[in-house]
């Protein structure tokens, strides 16, 4: 039986995460969710009560109720993929492997039928946390949520905007954050990968996309697996490599 009082979240000793854990199952709420994200999940951090809780998690995740179960899977992969590479993944990988398992079975039967384009994303990005993706199982629902990323320039290492969606689909610097009217913002179009062209985790994500009907998402992953050019200094690059490259991970 966990000891609970001897982890810790984000918070300090996790002793109140049981009946956190039990106001959830008994009055589920957004707020109550929340709580527990902020606990264990912190701007991306985890701790030990995150590990401790994946098998409460896992169980969740096969509720009836739609809601819980997404909330609990997304939770799930999002403390999986803060766990990140290295030994201590590893060992959270091997001693939790039953509720990973579970975990990853689940998402793949609620992603089939995501209620709309956010979740689709989240609990494709699950899916990646619980395989063991790294990188693009930590940001890859943010952007396509968002449609867009912030990367640095290869060569001037100026701030970028890579927008995609009804916004457009171009290249800014860090103006177009700023600037009160960003029409006026300097861009440089994007140029969206060949479906055909694709290889890897990009071909992956946009076959997957394809074959669930999120066609809108597919077409999202063209520009994110697509090449950009800085408006500052006119280097040509590709927008997940350099994704990848800030986040530390090639």
């Amino acid at each position: 039986m966990t000891d609970w009082s001897r982890l810790s979240h984000a918070y300090g000793s996790a002793e109140d995460i049981p009946a956190l854990l039990d106001r959830i199952a008994s009055e589920p709420s957004s707020e109550l969710w929340n709580d527990l994200w902020s606990s264990l999940c912190h701007q991306g951090s985890v701790y030990s009560a995150s590990f401790a809780a994946l098998p409460w998690l896992a169980g969740t995740a096969g509720s009836d109720d739609r809601d819980q179960a997404v909330s609990a899977l997304t939770l799930a992969g999002a403390i999986m993929a803060g766990a990140g590479p290295g030994p201590e993944a590893d060992d959270v990988r091997v001693k939790h492997a039953a509720e990973v398992a579970t975990l990853l079975s689940l998402a793949n039967e609620r992603i089939r039928t995501a209620s709309d384009r956010s979740e689709y994303v989240y609990l494709l990005e699950s899916i990646l946390a619980f395989e063991g993706v790294v990188g693009w199982s930590e940001e890859l629902a943010w952007g396509l949520t968002n449609e867009e990323y912030e990367v640095s320039c290869p060569e001037c290492e100026e701030a970028l905007f890579v927008v995609f969606g009804e916004r457009g689909f171009f290249c800014t610097s860090d103006d177009y954050a700023l600037s009160d009217d960003q029409a006026e913002a300097e861009t440089k179009p994007l140029r969206p990968a060949d479906p055909g062209d694709l290889d890897g985790i990009g071909r992956r994500l946009h076959d997957t996309a394809l074959a669930d009907g999120r066609r809108e998402v597919a077409a999202a992953l063209t520009y994110v697996f697509g090449d950009a050019t800085c408006p500052d200094c006119d280097t040509d690059f590709s927008v997940a490599a350099q994704i990848s490259a800030d986040w530390g991970y090639r």
